[in-house]
């Protein structure tokens, strides 16, 4: 096994200006500044509170600024799901922004080794991939995915997300967001604070801060 290289503080520094951040603006940027463009992201909540309503708002946000891939595995590509899309206000001529049903692992890891696969992935959830990403394979595949941002679901198990992999994925990820009520609590690695969901008129409304988990 090769030893980890040492980094000293001099070239810590000199990394700083060569960091890709995303330019967010508006309440995306008031809660999570300008969040680095690859890493992992959490988004869990209860069923029916507004968690891929909020993802799909934040996947055509994230489409403005590179290509998009949102495997919708749960779900699949339903008449729910296309309406929630529709909720969410999708525009019908994003093209930054690909839906996949149920895809394997296997085959995921394919599509993102392609020079020019998106580099922004959604994986809507994590219990259906559970068994796939257990066994150190979630530590595999997204450090052979390093260049890219994972942002995936959960369901939420007293008020934490639901099964071991969901847990290892909270603690690894750069932004964390838990969905209740119609209200999104983000912490981790950013400002923090509360987004709150209008799905009437499909907008955020950024609340009072909140503390990191």
């Amino acid at each position: 096994m090769a030893r980890p290289k040492a980094v000293y503080a001099k070239n810590l520094y000199e990394l700083k200006d060569k960091i890709k951040r995303f330019a967010f603006s508006g309440v995306f940027e008031i809660v999570m500044g300008q969040p680095t463009t690859t890493g992992m992201w959490i988004i869990y909540g209860n069923e029916k509170n507004g968690k891929t309503w909020f993802a799909l708002k934040i996947a055509d946000y994230l489409s403005q600024l590179a290509n998009v891939l949102y495997v919708s595995a749960e779900e699949g590509i339903d008449g729910e799901f296309i309406e929630a899309c529709e909720r969410a206000k999708i525009p019908f001529n994003n093209r930054s922004l690909k839906f996949y049903e149920y895809t394997e692992i296997e085959v995921l890891d394919e599509m993102l080794s392609k020079k020019r696969a998106p580099k922004i992935v959604f994986i809507d959830n994590v219990t259906i991939y559970a068994d796939e990403l257990k066994n150190g394979v979630l530590r595999q595949f997204t450090q052979k995915h390093a260049d890219k941002l994972f942002v995936f679901l959960a369901h939420e198990e007293r008020k934490e997300p639901h099964g071991a992999t969901a847990k290892l994925i909270k603690k690894l990820s750069k932004v964390i967001v838990r969905v209740q009520g119609l209200a999104c609590f983000v912490s981790g690695r950013c400002p923090g604070g509360v987004l709150t969901i209008d799905e009437e008129k499909a907008q955020l409304f950024h609340g009072v801060e909140t503390t990191s988990n």
